[in-house]
């Protein structure tokens, strides 16, 4: 057991140290979080998502990705056209503040839609598997036969990261109450997501 505490710890490093960004699945995630809509099932959905993905990068998948160009390419298209219409969202919501600016629980607002927009959040997104099955994956590799003790530290660093940006982000509410505040996070979120999926596409 002893042994296997420097790589849960290394796991868990290299883990939060990838996720703590701004990104497309953060952002969205902080937003559910301001306004206390479907919080906990977005943030099973990222958890069990870096489950299903972390394993399959431990596993080992990491490599047989890396030799598919094909694969990669396609992703890349898929994920930069989604980050774009996602992007164009964003803008509208900050050019359209009526729309819905509003921090408090959200009682009619679809819990559907808030779950297949996570999802394609985190698997049209080719940034979340160059983390967890390239990079997350190859760096596990290393720890040969304690691998899996790598991953379960980078496991438990996704699960304290979502639970903290989702559930924590209701502190902010006071902030965010100001139509003038969602105004100022979409614009961030609608430039963050224009540029990286103009980014990927330019990268084909």
């Amino acid at each position: 057991m002893a042994e296997a505490l420097l790589p849960m710890s290394a796991g868990f490093a290299t883990c939060l140290s990838l996720i703590v960004s701004i990104g497309a699945q953060n952002a969205f995630v902080l937003r559910q979080g301001l306004r206390r809509h479907a919080v906990l099932l977005v943030v099973a959905i990222c958890i069990a998502s870096d489950v299903v993905l972390i394993a399959v990068g431990v596993g080992g998948f990491g490599t047989l990705v890396t030799r598919s160009p094909l694969l990669l390419t396609t992703c890349t298209a898929i994920g930069g056209v989604f980050l774009l219409t996602y992007g164009f969202l964003a803008a509208r919501r900050a050019f359209r503040p009526s729309a819905a600016l509003d921090a408090s629980p959200g009682g009619t607002r679809s819990r559907r839609r808030a779950a297949l927009t996570c999802l394609a959040m985190t698997w049209l997104n080719p940034q979340t598997y160059l983390e967890t099955i390239l990079l997350i994956g190859s760096v596990a590799a290393g720890y040969g036969a304690l691998r899996w003790a790598f991953g379960v530290g980078a496991l438990a660093a996704s699960c304290v990261w979502f639970v903290a940006l989702g559930f924590g982000a209701r502190l902010l509410t006071g902030f965010f109450s100001r139509p003038s505040a969602w105004r100022a996070l979409d614009g961030v979120i609608a430039v963050m997501m224009v540029s990286l999926g103009t980014g990927l596409l330019m990268g084909l």
